[in-house]
């Protein structure tokens, strides 16, 4: 028998090869289990493909490794086949492992192919030397390759098919580790196989063949680089697939916030009016199927304004928060309890009964009523609920909706803190609001807005120091409508900022006119609401106005209402101080009604404090009111600030007042609310008596000093 050798360094490459085409084959498989059928199908030809070179490039390398006496040569159709064979047994490997199960008979079927796959092309291989006389073989030695090729096949499927979907760094490490075992079983049936083959003395090529060790570096380096184009395409989709899923990933979180922001409301994660409508509209349809019914509850909370006034608007988003908990804890089964704006709530829940809906009803009212305890204040607040029922008070969603807001009403204007089921009659007062409501939207276009202006006295009887604004509402049908009617609904659906900008405006207006006509001394004072007061555009609008129609800024007085200003104290200071620091003038409205800090009063730039009427009205020498009068005064005194007492109706009043230190009155007693037109006849009748003394026109105010 001819000794042979082999080369150290080509048999280390061998297994290296085999190594890495393991390492692909593992990498594959997970690449097709994780694509989609289309991806799968080319990772499938893709991985078989890189794996079956790469398990035929080991086993010919190891062939070259072999050193003889001779250069050997070999046939390039029967090398072809045993490419072919190894390039099957891959395909077939892959495409077993990608499957969904691998069953015990499936993997010992599959192993049986891939060990024979393995054996085919190694013999093929070597039967496709060229050498005389042929290669004599022994038998245990085959046998015992391919029972290494079997025993190495199922633990290369086991192994691959149980590591495919593994992404984990631990993963990873198993993936190299059941590389290197799945190589050099390979390689060792490799040199099994070779251990079979008996070269008889006097071997030689038949035909001459090309130096192996170049050929060996030729498959070497072609073979490596088709595996290493095959891990690092892997490897960056994996990297790009992972990437995919990560955004893909925060694009579904991200859908999963927009929905929630879309359908719930953000302070007290209720569901909002769009989430509301859309389960009504089921639960109407349910109720049609199933033959039953339910109850919608719209509910509004009673008292919120003047927390969230006196305390701020954080204390006010508290105490939302904290009524949503106490809502909640009491509600038991099927119900949807929804926030739709502001401090309403409507609850949609399943009744089998009036009483149902009357009990349930009742345990929320008495609920809320207790106090809340939102630092630093302890707020009272109560419910007002209306409550309409399917079918009885409306067949569709709408129509329930605004039934059980009539209802809500009808319960605010009949005491509050309770609760009322829908009655027909109830819709004239609702339907009469929102018309109301849609005509206000167009009272400034079809120019039925008025300002009358009410004159306001130098203690203790004149002359006239100057005028408030008054708005008035000439309604084509109603009338003549008072600010205690509209201005709520104003506010309610924001059209008060355009009303008070069109109050500012025609005011100034108004006061340009009287300057022009020689009254050059009068002052005009506009009240500012809430709203606004709050609006970014104040300073703008108020410094065009002026300007506009020319009007000296101390010329201008701006009432703001004490809940008002305590709202927001450091917001309050800092706008009130901007638009004195141009000139206007700033008066504290209804002074003693809200919850004034001393601090902060301290600190607002205002001129003057305005006592609000319900203190005038019941003042007695010695009464309660006299008292508080008494202080508001001494306090204006201390902060250097003028007096302004308004709702004077009787001469009691007003000596009291004058001798208390007031230093402007307002009131009927001096001079009722007038539009300009009546002003400006009063004027002239007091021109014409100081020609004509003799007249005596009848007089409703008097522009002169000291005139009776």
């Amino acid at each position: 028998m001819m000794v042979s050798h082999y080369n150290q360094f080509l048999v280390v490459m061998s297994f290296i090869v085999a190594i890495l085409a393991a390492y692909t084959a593992l990498n594959m498989a997970g690449r097709i289990s994780i694509s989609s059928t289309k991806a799968a199908r080319l990772w499938l030809f893709g991985g078989s493909l890189s794996m079956g070179i790469g398990i035929w490039a080991m086993h010919f390398i190891g062939m070259l490794a072999m050193e003889m006496p001779f250069t050997l040569s070999y046939d390039l159709p029967i090398t072809g086949v045993s490419m072919l064979i190894a390039l099957g047994a891959s395909l077939f490997a892959l495409w077993l492992v990608s499957r969904s199960r691998l069953s015990r008979v499936s993997l010992l079927a599959g192993a049986t192919v891939m060990g024979c796959g393995i054996a085919a092309m190694h013999y093929t291989g070597m039967a496709a030397m060229h050498i005389q006389p042929g290669i004599r073989w022994n038998l245990w030695w085959v046998a015992l390759s391919v029972v290494i090729a079997f025993s190495a096949s199922v633990a290369a499927l086991w192994l691959t098919f149980r590591l495919r979907q593994l992404t984990s760094s631990q993963a990873a490490l198993l993936r190299i580790g059941a590389a290197i075992i799945m190589g050099i079983a390979i390689a060792g049936m490799h040199y099994t196989g070779m251990m079979a083959a008996d070269f008889p003395h006097g071997s030689h090529a038949t035909e001459r063949g090309v130096d192996s060790n170049w050929l060996a570096i030729l498959v070497t380096v072609v073979t490596l680089s088709i595996l290493g184009i095959t891990l690092l395409v892997s490897l960056f989709d994996a990297r790009l697939q992972a990437r995919t899923s990560l955004l893909a990933s925060s694009l579904a979180e991200a859908n999963r916030e927009l929905a929630q922001l879309a359908l719930h409301d953000t302070l007290t994660r209720l569901p909002n009016r769009v989430l509301l409508e859309d389960r009504l509209a089921q639960a109407v349809s349910k109720a049609q199927q199933e033959n039953s019914g339910f109850a919608l509850m719209y509910m509004d909370l009673d008292g919120f304004k003047a927390v969230n006034d006196a305390w701020g608007h954080d204390t006010g988003d508290r105490l939302l928060i904290a009524v949503t908990e106490r809502l909640t804890q009491h509600l038991k089964g099927q119900y949807t309890l929804a926030r739709i704006g502001g401090d309403e709530f409507v609850l949609l829940a399943e009744t089998a009964a009036p009483d149902d809906a009357a009990s349930l009803a009742s345990s929320l009212v008495q609920t809320i009523a207790e106090p809340f305890t939102i630092s630093p204040c302890e707020a009272m607040v109560t419910l007002s609920i209306g409550i309409a029922l399917w079918p009885h008070d409306g067949e569709t969603p709408r129509e329930l909706m605004f039934n059980a807001d009539a209802a809500m009403y009808h319960t605010k204007h009949n005491g509050r803190n309770g609760y009322h089921f829908f009655q027909p009659s109830m819709n004239a007062l609702a339907q009469t609001q929102l018309q109301l409501m849609n005509d206000l939207w167009q009272a400034e276009a079809r120019n039925e807005l008025r300002l009358l202006y009410q004159p306001k006295f130098q203690a203790p009887s004149g002359p006239a120091i100057g005028f408030e604004a008054l708005l008035r509402w000439q309604h084509p049908q109603r009338g003549l409508l008072t600010p205690d009617i509209f201005l709520p609904l104003a506010e309610k659906t924001g059209v008060i900022v355009s009303i008070g900008n069109w109050v500012l405006n025609e005011a100034c207006r108004q006061l340009s006119e009287w300057r022009d006509a020689g009254h050059t001394d009068w002052s005009m004072a506009v009240n500012l609401s809430a709203v606004q007061f709050e609006q970014p555009a104040l300073i703008d609008n108020v410094v065009d106005c002026l300007s506009r129609h020319r009007i000296p800024p101390d010329m201008l007085i701006l009432e703001v209402t004490e809940t008002t200003a305590m709202s927001d104290p450091d917001e309050s200071v800092r706008l009130l101080t901007e638009l004195t620091t141009l000139g206007v003038k700033a008066s504290i409205d209804d002074f003693g009604t809200g919850y004034s800090s001393l601090l902060y009063l301290k600190r607002l730039p205002a001129s003057e404090l305005k006592i609000d009427r319900a203190f005038v009205n019941e003042l007695r020498a010695d009464g309660e009111d006299a008292t508080i009068v008494s202080a508001i005064i001494a306090l204006a005194r201390t902060l250097n600030l003028r007096v302004v007492a308004e709702g004077v109706e009787t001469p009691e009043q007003q000596t009291f007042l004058t001798e208390l230190g007031c230093h402007t009155l307002q009131g009927y007693l001096l001079g009722k609310p007038l539009d300009p037109q009546a002003i400006a006849n009063i004027i002239e009748n007091e021109q014409q008596r100081l020609i004509d003394p003799v007249q005596a026109p009848e007089k409703s105010f008097s522009i002169q000093p000291g005139a009776e």
